[in-house]
């Protein structure tokens, strides 16, 4: 029903910024809660930021918080994840999710359990 596309990943030394995009097709993009999750290999995958369908609200992991930053194009169906003063441990592939239904213009999700659609994930890889 929703099929969401990430982009912006690659590779960055220590330090470094990169954007990711996530272009979602299907749905009402407005309506729809957008999530921000990453896994390396051999770890399960982690909630990093979410955005509610107005973009007026955001959460992030502790980890996440003060360095990235997630923000949203509603004209453009797509969805940014903000990432500066990047660490190595912060490689990974990061994925996009969504739900299916809407709560609300304010409304948050920090589990994976919440989200029901995912895209095919961007790696990000930050060097030493």
């Amino acid at each position: 029903q929703v099929q969401l596309v990430e982009s912006g990943g690659g590779l960055v030394q220590a330090g470094g910024s990169l954007r990711l995009s996530c272009a979602a097709v299907g749905g009402t993009f407005s309506s729809l809660v957008m999530g921000w999750f990453r896994q390396a290999p051999g770890k399960e995958r982690e909630f990093v930021a979410t955005i509610s369908s107005s973009g007026s609200a955001t959460d992030y992991a502790d980890f996440a918080k003060g360095r990235f930053t997630a923000s949203r194009d509603n004209a453009k169906n797509t969805v940014y994840l903000q990432m500066n003063s990047l660490k190595p441990e912060d490689t990974a592939v990061y994925y996009c999710a969504t739900r299916s239904s809407y709560k609300g213009p304010t409304y948050l999700y920090t589990a994976r359990y919440h989200y029901h659609y995912w895209g095919q994930g961007t790696q990000v890889t930050v060097s030493s």
